[in-house]
C-alpha cells in the first residue's frame, strides 16, 4: 500500500489543502523519529502548494532557531528570535504572515527570490518546538485558506508526535 498520492495537477487551491491535511493526518507516525515525520511533512508542503520556493522547519534549542528539514535552497543555518519572520513568529507565538517581505523590518533573504512568507510557531505543552515557514516567489501568495491549513497541519503535527 502506498500512503502518498500524487497530487492532481489543475486541483483548486483549496481541493490541495484539503488533500494536503488528509496526507498529512496519513503519513504521521508516532513510531517513527521527530525528523522523518517533519521531513514528510516539508515535502508534502513542497508537492501540494503552487508557488513555493522554500518549505520546511526551524527548531528551537532553547535561545536560537536552528535549520530543520526542509524543501528547497540550502538555508540560513541558525536565526535569533530578535529576527526576521521566524524568529517573530518564534516569539510571538503566533503565525506571521508576510504579503511583500522586503516591507518586513529585518527580514532575512535566504533565497533572493522569495516575496512572500508564512509562518507557523510549533508550541507544545506551553513550550516552543519551533516554526513551520514557507516562503513563495510570489506577493501575497499566502492567503487565509493557507494560514488555516498550515495551522490545521501543524496541530495534526503536534498531536502525533508526542517527542517534540
Amino acid at each position: 500500500m502506498t500512503m502518498y498520492e500524487e497530487n492532481p495537477r489543475g486541483a483548486t487551491r483549496a481541493a490541495n489543502c484539503t488533500r494536503f491535511l488528509e496526507l498529512v493526518r496519513a503519513s504521521l507516525d508516532r513510531d517513527l523519529p521527530a525528523v522523518s515525520n517533519l521531513a514528510n511533512f516539508s515535502a508534502l508542503v513542497a508537492e501540494f502548494f503552487d508557488e513555493i520556493n522554500w518549505a520546511g522547519f526551524y527548531l528551537f534549542d532553547g535561545n536560537h532557531l536552528f535549520l530543520g528539514p526542509f524543501q528547497g535552497k540550502p538555508a540560513c543555518t541558525t536565526i535569533a528570535l530578535s529576527r526576521g519572520v521566524c524568529g517573530a513568529a518564534a516569539s510571538r507565538r503566533e503565525t506571521v504572515v508576510v504579503p511583500d517581505v522586503d516591507r518586513f523590518p529585518g527580514h532575512i533573504a535566504c533565497d533572493a527570490s522569495s516575496r512572500s512568507e508564512i509562518v507557523v510557531p510549533i508550541v507544545v505543552n506551553g513550550r516552543l518546538f519551533g516554526v513551520l515557514d514557507v516562503d513563495s516567489p510570489v506577493p501575497g501568495r499566502f492567503a487565509d485558506l493557507e494560514r488555516d491549513t498550515f495551522e490545521a497541519a501543524v496541530k495534526v503535527l503536534v498531536d502525533i508526535e508526542p517527542s517534540l
